[in-house]
């Protein structure tokens, strides 16, 4: 029982670690595309991280796991992994990371949407109230001045839940088959190769001030990915994933730090209403596991 406990324990800090590496990954990413194109720090954030991903799953599984795979899906995934950081970098131009975060954190009760329409599964009127209180939060979050009028980056916030939301329900297929390392090979290398012909005519040279903000990509990229991966492997999943609820705090420690930015109150409402609808719907997934 002490073991169980310990294990859960370093899967739930794990998760922590994980969310401030993404946090720290998107400041990143809004730095860049101040001077680059959407589809060029699309590009980029593949690059960079190709080569680690590439090594580590080699070391881990192997050649063969990543060709042993269902290819069709794992195209279509990786093509939704390229209009998801395209529309993601588009919104962060326009954006601060606390108003992204309110936006995206509807992704988890799209997943639910989804769920049903395409495999099938099985949700209580419960589940349906949590994900109709989460859009109202980000009906709330995607207007924060209350004006009457959505941003485009908004909206591409929105559209860039609805890609994760997709590439999520595929996952759930592909894992049927395929290794967890190949999926996320796959999917960076795609996402790499796919933007970078999306930003070809108008790439712009790398300038050197930029260099380590790409480093750092690569790095917070990779101890990010590795952390989810260790978290979800030690704890149950409704233990950790409501801790994804923290990038809220980073979002808004960073804005302020960096960018002198401070989250407008709609924002922050819009959020809350969102985040607890979040953990209704997972604390019901909970109970129906039971």
């Amino acid at each position: 029982m002490f073991g169980i406990q310990n294990g859960k324990l370093a899967g739930m800090a794990a998760m922590l670690v994980a969310v401030a590496a993404f946090a720290v990954l998107d400041a990143c990413l809004k730095l860049l595309v101040a001077h680059y194109s959407p589809s060029q720090v699309a590009a980029l954030r593949g690059l960079v991280s190709l080569p680690v991903v590439l090594v580590w799953s080699l070391w881990a599984g192997g050649f063969w796991q990543l060709i042993r795979i269902r290819w069709a899906l794992q195209l279509l995934r990786g093509v939704l992994s390229v209009a998801m950081m395209v529309l993601f970098s588009f919104g962060l131009k326009t954006l601060g990371l606390a108003e992204t975060y309110s936006i995206f954190f509807v992704a988890p009760l799209i997943v639910t949407t989804l769920s049903v329409v395409l495999l099938g599964e099985r949700v209580v009127r419960a589940q349906w109230l949590a994900v109709a209180i989460g859009f109202v939060g980000v009906l709330v979050a995607l207007n924060p001045r209350g004006t009457g009028f959505v941003s485009l980056g908004g909206l591409a916030i929105l559209g860039t839940a609805v890609a994760y939301a997709l590439t999520a329900v595929l996952v759930k297929v592909i894992g049927r088959t395929d290794s967890t390392h190949s999926m996320m090979f796959w999917l960076i290398l795609v996402m790499a190769f796919g933007a970078l012909a999306l930003a070809a005519p108008g790439w712009l040279p790398i300038r050197s001030v930029d260099w380590p903000i790409l480093a750092a990509i690569a790095v917070f990229g990779t101890i990010a990915q590795y952390c989810v991966t260790v978290a979800f492997q030690r704890a149950p999943a409704a233990s950790v994933a409501p801790l994804e609820y923290t990038a809220l705090v980073w979002g808004v420690l960073i804005d302020l730090s960096v960018w002198g930015k401070a989250p407008q109150l709609r924002t922050l409402l819009g959020a809350g209403i969102v985040i607890a609808a979040g953990v209704l719907l997972l604390r019901q997934a909970r109970d129906l596991n039971r």
